[in-house]
């Protein structure tokens, strides 16, 4: 059910983004100074959309890597034109993660004298499909250039959680923890 539905809806896409392609060629022969042929962020939008990762496929490295080189460089992230059928309710949007946008186990104490609450992940990319979240893709995760994605999309296991929460959540968990080895300690 869940690769029958993932099939489906890359096959919608493909044919949205190959609907687009058709029309940009037959634009840029009509009026070739106005078109521009890049179709980067389409790519983009596609291997970041893969629950299995953005780099599962050999086709999404080259994309991805220039991807991440533009947003550490600050560069926002790439747009796709889904052309005249469109993909409604398609996007991706980057945001840099802080200690108010972050996973929770992400979260850590650094800083001077480990006092300072941080995120250990440059940013997120948030995919909809339909206007739902479908994956979200933290990207240098753990300094490293590692990511991780979380799926959404039809057959998976795992409820959105909103970011802007963790923190508050994270705090809450060191709480509790203290306040449980404080009691268990206090007998000895």
């Amino acid at each position: 059910m869940c690769n029958a539905s993932i099939r489906s809806w890359v096959l919608r896409l493909m044919r949205c983004l190959s609907l687009g392609l058709a029309c940009f060629i037959g634009t840029s022969v009509i009026t070739p100074s106005l078109a521009h042929a890049d179709d980067w962020g389409c790519q983009v939008i596609l291997c970041l959309s893969n629950p299995g990762g953005p780099e599962q496929y050999a086709e999404c490295v080259p994309p991805v890597e220039k991807l991440w080189r533009a947003l550490r460089h600050g560069d926002p992230l790439p747009t796709c034109d889904f052309g005249a059928g469109g993909s409604q309710g398609t996007a991706a949007s980057n945001i840099f993660a802080s200690v108010a946008y972050c996973r929770e186990d992400l979260l850590y104490w650094g800083g001077p004298e480990k006092s300072e609450l941080l995120c250990g992940a440059r940013g997120a990319i948030n995919v909809e499909i339909d206007g739902q979240l479908y994956t979200r893709v933290w990207w240098d995760a753990d300094g490293e250039d590692r990511t991780i994605t979380e799926f959404y999309g039809a057959g998976s296991t795992g409820a959105p959680y909103d970011p802007t929460q963790s923190a508050r959540l994270f705090l809450e968990r060191m709480e509790r923890q203290e306040g449980g080895e404080n009691g268990e300690g206090g007998g000895g």
